[in-house]
């Protein structure tokens, strides 16, 4: 935390320093539209011709009794001392990734999650190799686990359940929200501003415009479209400035986006599942290997290592990657760069990678 806090403790003024001198004025406070184009923060009034909502994300409300006893992610990353024993709600990122902290730093944790298998959005073979890799760490995980309800006795928070229909009661010192998040802009006065928005965000077309209040633009989280990455919310505010600046004439593309579980091995992702690429009709190769044998992974000891490539049977491009293992979170980068340049499969064989690098092992990956 010391470390944490010694990178990121100057950030907020220095960015304002920042925009300061670019000619950026910040108003402190909450905002909300009382026009189609007019926001009040606190007792100022702000009139412009367009406006950008790029309010972030906040943890999904969890609708059940003793909601308040749940940390944020935030509150978590303020920890200074770990608590003994951690229950996670919900089976996404933020728990598997916290998780793989805590464990290592000698909590007892728990994941609780509703569903049949965590982290939804990646590959289930590779979700699976990676659970079983978490729970041979200590970490237990619960699947078909529905919370519904949070009671505090003294110090102690008892978490309670349904377990595939059976009732069951968790005890924690701490109880963390990692139940997925929504866009942070239910109480921005949205419809004084006639902004169609959901909780996924502010509805958008392809220049980022909201579809019913063309002066109002919307990017990262706050926005209803692209992935909830940080990335692509940087994406996203470039290309609401050129829009803003020059008119309409830059669109969205999420073709592809690298994504990344941050656990100990990483879990990586870009393009298609296997599910997608089927339902769109594609005829593709799967090429699928548990790499626990391989130099790469003996090499530091890591059991849990595989990797899932779809390639396209046509053209032999990359529609997908799927990485489990050691620096897939560096390897899954170089099969975005070569998706979005179109390399061939056999482009990526002909590669001379220098080795022993995990990058190396992309060419018996296609």
């Amino acid at each position: 935390m010391e470390f944490k806090r010694s990178i990121i403790a100057s950030v907020p003024a220095s960015r304002e320093q920042g925009f300061a001198k670019s000619g950026i004025e910040a108003f402190h406070g909450r905002a909300r539209f009382t026009g189609p184009t007019t926001v009040v923060v606190g007792s100022d009034v702000l009139e412009a011709r367009h406006v950008v909502v790029a309010a972030g994300a906040k943890p999904a409300a969890l609708g059940i009794p003793g909601e308040e006893h749940v940390i944020t992610s935030e509150r978590f990353l303020e920890l200074d001392q770990l608590p003994s024993t951690i229950v996670f709600v919900g089976g996404g990122y933020i728990s598997f990734e916290f998780a793989h902290v805590a464990v290592r730093a000698g909590a007892r944790v728990s994941i609780l999650h509703r569903g049949e298998r965590p982290l939804e959005l990646f590959d289930p073979d590779l979700v699976d190799l990676l659970v079983a890799r978490t729970r041979a760490l200590g970490v237990e995980i619960h699947l078909h686990t529905t919370v519904m309800g949070i009671e505090r006795r003294d110090e102690q928070f008892h978490v309670q359940a349904t377990t595939s229909g059976e009732h069951a009661v968790f005890d924690a010192d701490m109880v963390v929200h990692g139940a997925g998040r929504v866009a942070e802009i239910d109480d921005l006065g949205l419809e004084a501003a006639g902004v169609e928005w959901d909780s996924h965000g502010v509805k958008v077309n392809e220049y980022l415009q909201s579809v019913s209040n063309p002066a109002v633009y919307a990017a990262g989280d706050a926005a209803a479209g692209g992935p909830p990455l940080t990335p692509v919310a940087g994406y996203e505010g470039r290309l609401v400035a050129a829009n803003l600046l020059e008119g309409n004439h830059v669109t969205t593309d999420y073709a592809v986006v690298p994504s990344v579980v941050f656990t100990v091995p990483p879990l990586a992702s870009v393009g298609l599942d296997e599910r997608t690429a089927r339902e769109r009709g594609l005829r593709f190769t799967t090429h699928h290997e548990h790499t626990a044998s391989w130099y790469s992974a003996r090499r530091v000891g890591e059991p849990a290592s595989g990797f899932k490539v779809l390639v396209d049977d046509v053209s032999s491009r990359i529609v997908g990657a799927h990485l489990l293992g050691r620096d897939a979170e560096e390897v899954i980068n170089l099969f975005a760069m070569a998706m979005r340049a179109g390399l061939s499969a056999s482009d990526i064989q002909q590669m001379l990678f220098a080795y022993p690098t995990s990058a190396s092992d992309m060419a018996y990956m296609v």
